[in-house]
């Protein structure tokens, strides 16, 4: 069995292996029509369940080739031009290319000795995004594995830097569209159920300031403790951007912490159009992007920036196999120091690859794309008459709703999109979100593929609309037959 483990005498053969599952990749992504192909669960557990996971099967062409069987012929490609549902970006080759280096060096980024120049590469990294940011000279951040824990890591600094004695006073302030991450949150770090206040959005999917300062007051009042202020910068429902100047305003005044949850807008760090949208975040106390949504990089590769690095000395703790307090005065960099994992992998270095080979501003016009995509999408939506669009985008998503001109009834609507939604997923043409608007079922277009073109949205529009209409035609049916039905049952009692 030691012929299966990477080193000096298995060189050969790992070049090999390797290259037959890149061909494998690359094969299906050349040939794949469709994101999906609308395989069900029912259909697809029954292969992996037959499969016995202790009757190896001692070839990797045959592993290979069961994978196809299991996984690769019946994957949601990204990289699809019709893949317009959740925040999922197709990826870029450089970042590909990182992703395949670190896997088989395979460099743990918690101590310096476990990775060496991995450590230089990410602490250059966050650096360089501080630096887009524009937090400052005692700027620092760690590597994370997505939005969800930089999120958590935030508030808990928040929360250890508001100094309260008692939790049950601490208050977090978020707009009523934000990141489910941000109740998770406190209840992981133990806050009252009530501890975060939902702050009205305006007609554009935005935090209303007035509220805030409302809220902020009322806190003070009864003798609570703001402990943060979480500003969006890109939504995930609408993409929309809360008004990030006015409300550090609002944070400098009443001494609240302020995080700013980028994980989908940071892409505009790199925008060489749009930049300006992102103004304010520089007055952030932390923030958190996520380059695997809009850097066009490999899951997972994400990032928690800070103001202060010293803030960071809250998630520090030491142990003497790994980081002594003694590294500290010897000025050994140990990221474990900051992070709130301890084994970590170098995804930093499919970011280092990208800057290396496109550049930022390869990026930024990536990004660029999809945001001129989206204002496009917007249009052909706003002047459809079949179609309700909720607010014009300010990054590339889209949220709408089929509005049949013969129904009238809000629920038969709801069910409409519904079914469309769903039957367009199992005929695999094209793959679309959903979320709840006012308590009705809408339809998401999130849109992170350059190559999705507005002849694909649409196609997939009119793919919509025939769903819908097929289930609103058989509705009518049944509507017709137990109507007729019911008339039978009538004319028979009234001759009884």
């Amino acid at each position: 069995m030691r012929s299966h483990l990477l080193n000096d005498t298995t060189a050969e053969r790992y070049r090999r292996s390797v290259t037959e599952g890149v061909e494998r990749v690359a094969a299906k992504l050349a040939t794949t029509d469709r994101p999906f192909t609308g395989v069900t669960v029912d259909a697809l557990a029954p292969r992996i369940d037959r499969i016995d996971l202790d009757r190896p099967l001692l070839d990797e062409a045959a592993a290979l080739d069961e994978l196809e069987e299991v996984y690769l012929r019946d994957a949601i490609y990204f990289h699809h031009p019709r893949y317009l549902a959740h925040l999922n970006c197709p990826v870029v080759i450089p970042a590909v290319l990182g992703e395949a280096i670190l896997s088989a060096v395979n460099s743990s980024l918690d101590t310096w000795d476990q990775s060496a120049g991995g450590t230089l590469i990410e602490r250059k990294l966050i650096d360089w995004t501080n630096e887009r940011i524009g937090l400052g000279p005692a700027a620092d951040g760690v590597f994370t594995s997505g939005g969800s824990q930089s999120n958590l890591q935030a508030l808990l600094l928040a929360r250890e830097e508001a100094k309260s004695e008692s939790a049950a006073e601490l208050r977090i302030f978020a707009s009523e569209v934000s990141h489910f991450s941000v109740k998770k949150s406190a209840k992981l770090l133990g806050l009252s159920p009530d501890s975060v206040v939902s702050i009205p959005v305006d007609h554009d999917k935005r935090m209303q300031t007035v509220a805030l300062a409302h809220e902020l007051e009322r806190c003070e009042r009864d003798g609570l403790v703001p402990m943060a202020v979480v500003a969006t910068a890109g939504t995930t429902d609408f993409g929309s951007i809360d008004p990030l100047p006015e409300i550090a305003e609002l944070c400098a005044q009443y001494g609240t912490w302020l995080h700013v949850d980028a994980a989908y807008g940071c892409g505009l760090l790199a925008s060489v159009k749009r930049r300006d949208l992102l103004s304010g975040i520089e007055r952030a106390d932390s923030v958190t992007v996520d380059y695997h949504k809009s850097f066009f990089q490999p899951v997972s590769s994400s990032a928690l920036l800070v103001r202060d690095a010293a803030t960071l000395r809250h998630a520090t703790y030491h142990a003497e196999y790994l980081n002594p307090r003694r590294m500290v005065l010897e000025r050994i960099p140990n990221q474990v120091d900051k992070s709130l994992q301890t084994t970590r992998r170098f995804d930093a270095l499919k970011l280092w690859m990208t800057l290396r080979v496109m550049g930022a501003d390869g990026i930024g016009e990536l990004f660029d794309e999809v945001c001129d995509l989206a204002q496009e999408g917007w249009e052909l939506l706003a002047a459809d008459p079949r179609y309700d669009v909720v607010v014009e985008p300010s990054l590339s998503t889209l949220v709408f709703r089929y509005i049949p001109a013969a129904v009238t009834d809000p629920a038969e609507i709801d069910r409409a999109n519904l079914y469309a939604r769903k039957a367009l997923f199992a005929s695999g043409a094209a793959v679309v979100a959903g979320t709840k608007v006012g308590g009705r079922h809408y339809l998401k277009f999130t849109l992170l593929n350059p190559e999705t073109t507005t002849d694909d949205i649409t196609a997939v529009l009119d793919l919509i609309v025939g769903h819908a209409e097929q289930y609103l035609g058989e509705s009518a049916d049944r509507g017709t037959s137990v109507a007729s039905v019911a008339s039978v049952i009538s004319v028979t009692a009234v001759a009884s």
